[in-house]
């Protein structure tokens, strides 16, 4: 899965390093970034390319949207069961939660990293963290989708999304049968296109253009949120 992600990037620089999407919609978020340790529950910018929900919405656009989906459909959100923050990729154009979204709704979520963590003994008990990124150090994109919610309550519409997953590559394999779908540059755009189903790009991305390295177990609390989240220290052994 992928329930941990960082943005070491302030908000302009991560806007500039996509520049292709228009960004006059996240300028409330400019105050909430670096954030080296992200969870899920927060906002954060995604790109989307959408001429229904979003009329005024004519390319690849920057928006807010909070991580974890609501789709449209829901009535009310049940107490004690947070919306998935990931989809798995296999069986996603049917499955009836994400299917809609998947087929029209797909965005980019801009990153830094994300974190994953290594059951060291196959008990859940002891679990090592790691910090994933790419070997260039920059930026880069995950495969999301995402959905209006209107809060009853509120009569609030609220954006959420999710990142989709898939099996891992080489690399991650070695610390878990799951990573995110991280997407070339050259397919943004055909990620973000009307076409239904492009099941094809949502496959590992190659080992060789990324690294991890293990941090510290204090990244499992979002609260600690601090660049020295990403330092590299000894794997517990």
């Amino acid at each position: 899965m992928c329930g941990r992600i960082y943005i070491k990037s302030t908000l302009g620089d991560l806007l500039r390093n996509f520049s292709f999407a228009a960004t006059e919609r996240v300028e409330g978020l400019a105050n909430q970034f670096p954030r080296y340790n992200g969870a899920p529950s927060l906002y954060y910018p995604i790109i989307i390319r959408d001429m229904v929900r979003e009329p005024d919405v004519f390319g690849p656009t920057f928006v807010s949207a909070r991580w974890g989906l609501i789709p449209s459909w829901i009535k009310e959100q049940k107490p004690g069961r947070p919306p998935p923050v990931n989809a798995r990729c296999e069986g996603i154009a049917n499955n009836g939660m994400f299917k809609k979204a998947y087929a029209s709704r797909r965005c980019l979520v801009p990153i830094d990293g994300f974190f994953e963590w290594k059951d060291i003994y196959g008990t859940g008990k002891n679990k090592q963290p790691y910090a994933i990124a790419m070997q260039s150090g920059g930026p880069f994109a995950l495969a999301g989708i995402w959905e209006t919610w209107r809060n009853p309550e509120t009569d609030e519409d609220i954006r959420t999304f999710c990142v989709i997953t898939c099996p891992p590559n080489d690399m991650m394999a070695a610390i878990h049968d799951r990573m995110p779908v991280v997407l070339h540059p050259e397919d943004y755009e055909r990620w973000l296109s009307i076409e239904p189903d492009p099941f094809d790009l949502m496959k590992p991305f190659p080992a060789d253009l990324m690294t991890m390295w293990p941090i510290d177990k204090k990244v499992g609390s979002p609260r600690n949120d601090t660049a020295d989240i990403l330092d590299p220290t000894e794997p517990a052994q």
